[in-house]
C-alpha cells in the first residue's frame, strides 16, 4: 500500500531523484511540497528552480531563486541561472549583472564541481560578447549623435576606455602625506609646463657633461640606500644596488658642490623651473641609472604636492616606463612630467644602460601660499624626528 510522505525531507528527496531522471514536473512537484510543508532549505529552493525552468515556469523559478540568494547572495548556481534568464529575455545588462557577481563569488576552479567550472566559462564568453556588443552600440549611437573620431581622445576617450573595461582607475596613494582635491593625472600635459622645451634644447649638452662624469671613477650610487634609523622591508632588490644608481646634483635639498662644478650647463638648463624646495627634502636632481636588464617594481611616491620629470639622455631602445594605465617608451630628448603617488615601475630590457635627467617640480595647481605651507608642515615633520628619511621617485 502506498504511503503519503509526511515529511517535507521525503519531498525533497523525491524531487533530487526526480531531477536526477531528468523528469522537471517531478523535481518541481517534490521540491515544491516540501516547500509547501514549510522547508526553507537552500538545497530546496535550488532544485525547485531548476525543476521550474525544466517546465518553463519562470515565475516559480525566479521566485524560488529569489530564496537562494536571499539565503546566500553569493550561490553560484543561482546567480548563473538567473543571469541566463535575463540573457535569453535579450536584458543583457541584467544577464552580466548577475554574471559578474558569480565570476566575482567563484572560488578557485580546483574547488569546483566540472559542470560549475564548465558554466563559470560560458558565462565568461557570455559577458565578454555582452561587452563587445554595447560597446559597439554606444560607439554607433555616439557617430549617429555626429560626434567623430575626437571622441576617442582625450579625457572622454579614457572615460570610455575605463567604461568599456580596458583601463583600470588608479589613484593617487602618496606613502606619507596626500593633499587633498588633486586632479588625478598619471601623465601631465606638456602645454602646463612651458620650460620643458627649453630644457629639451638643451638635451645634447646635458649629454656630454653626463658622459664625461660616467667615463670617470664610478660616481653613482644606489638609488634606494640602506636607512640604519628606519625600518625598512626591500620587496625590490634595489636597495643598495647599483643596478637603479644616481648621481646627484641636488640631494634631499642639499646642493651637491663638486656635482653641480662637473655638470655646469646641467643647472643652467634648470633656471627658471619651479623646483620643489622643502629643507632637508627637496629638491632632488640627479641622473638616473638603469643597468641593462633591470626591472624597478610598482611602486608609489611619498607626497602628492610633486611631480617628477623625466629628460631621456641615454636610451637604447626596449626601455619602459608605465604610469598606471600609460605604457611609454623614453626617446632621447622627450621630456615628461607624471605623478608619482600613481602606481609605476620600469623596465630596462636591452643590453646596455639607461640613464635620465631626473628632478621633482611643484604641482602646478598649489597656489604659492599652500607650497609654503607645504613646505613648512614637512620641515616640521622633520624636525620632530631625526631627519629627513627616503623618499622614493
Amino acid at each position: 500500500m502506498f504511503t503519503r510522505p509526511t515529511d517535507p525531507t521525503q519531498h525533497a528527496r523525491a524531487g533530487a531523484e526526480a531531477l536526477k531522471r531528468g523528469d522537471f514536473a517531478g523535481a518541481k512537484a517534490g521540491f515544491g511540497q516540501a516547500v509547501a510543508m514549510g522547508a526553507n532549505d537552500l538545497g530546496i529552493w535550488l532544485g525547485l528552480a531548476y525543476g521550474c525552468r525544466g517546465v518553463g515556469d519562470a515565475a516559480g523559478m525566479l521566485a524560488a531563486l529569489d530564496k537562494v540568494l536571499a539565503l546566500d547572495p553569493r550561490n553560484l548556481r543561482a546567480l548563473i541561472l538567473k543571469g541566463d534568464h535575463f540573457g535569453g529575455q535579450g536584458d543583457h545588462k541584467a544577464a552580466t549583472s548577475f554574471y559578474n557577481n558569480a565570476l566575482r563569488a567563484a572560488p578557485p576552479a580546483a574547488q569546483l564541481p566540472p559542470d560549475l567550472v564548465a558554466d563559470l566559462r560560458r558565462v565568461q564568453a557570455a559577458t565578454q560578447d555582452y561587452a563587445k556588443r554595447f560597446e559597439a552600440h554606444l560607439l554607433s549611437s555616439l557617430e549617429q549623435a555626429g560626434f567623430g573620431a575626437e571622441m576617442g581622445a582625450g579625457r572622454f576617450g579614457r572615460s570610455l576606455d575605463i567604461l568599456f573595461g580596458r583601463r583600470q582607475v588608479y589613484y593617487q596613494q602618496p606613502q606619507a602625506y596626500l593633499f587633498p582635491e588633486l586632479p588625478q593625472i598619471q601623465f601631465y600635459d606638456r602645454a602646463a609646463f612651458p620650460w620643458l622645451e627649453r630644457l629639451e634644447a638643451q638635451t645634447d649638452a646635458i649629454r656630454q657633461e653626463l658622459l664625461a662624469v660616467m667615463q670617470g671613477p664610478d660616481a653613482f650610487q644606489p638609488y634606494l640606500e640602506e636607512s640604519p634609523n628606519r625600518a625598512q622591508v626591500d620587496r625590490s632588490g634595489l636597495r643598495g644596488n647599483r643596478n637603479w644608481s644616481a648621481f646627484y646634483l641636488w640631494k634631499n635639498g642639499a646642493a651637491q658642490e663638486e656635482n653641480i662644478a662637473r655638470c655646469p650647463t646641467t643647472v643652467a638648463a634648470l633656471a627658471g623651473i619651479p623646483l620643489t624646495g622643502i629643507r632637508g627634502r627637496a629638491p632632488s636632481v640627479l641622473f638616473s641609472l638603469l643597468k641593462p636588464g633591470t626591472h624597478i617594481p610598482a611602486h608609489t611616491g611619498f607626497v602628492n604636492t610633486r611631480l617628477i620629470c623625466h629628460l631621456p639622455l641615454i636610451v637604447p631602445g626596449q626601455c619602459r616606463f608605465r604610469v598606471g594605465n600609460d605604457r611609454r617608451e623614453w626617446r632621447e630628448g622627450q621630456a615628461w612630467v607624471f605623478d608619482d603617488t600613481i602606481e609605476h615601475e620600469a623596465w630596462n630590457d636591452s643590453d646596455q644602460t639607461r640613464v635620465v635627467l631626473l628632478f621633482d617640480v611643484w604641482r602646478p595647481e598649489l597656489t604659492p601660499a599652500e607650497r609654503e605651507m607645504v613646505a613648512a608642515m614637512l620641515t616640521a615633520i622633520d624636525d620632530y624626528g631625526a631627519g629627513a628619511g627616503d623618499w622614493g621617485a
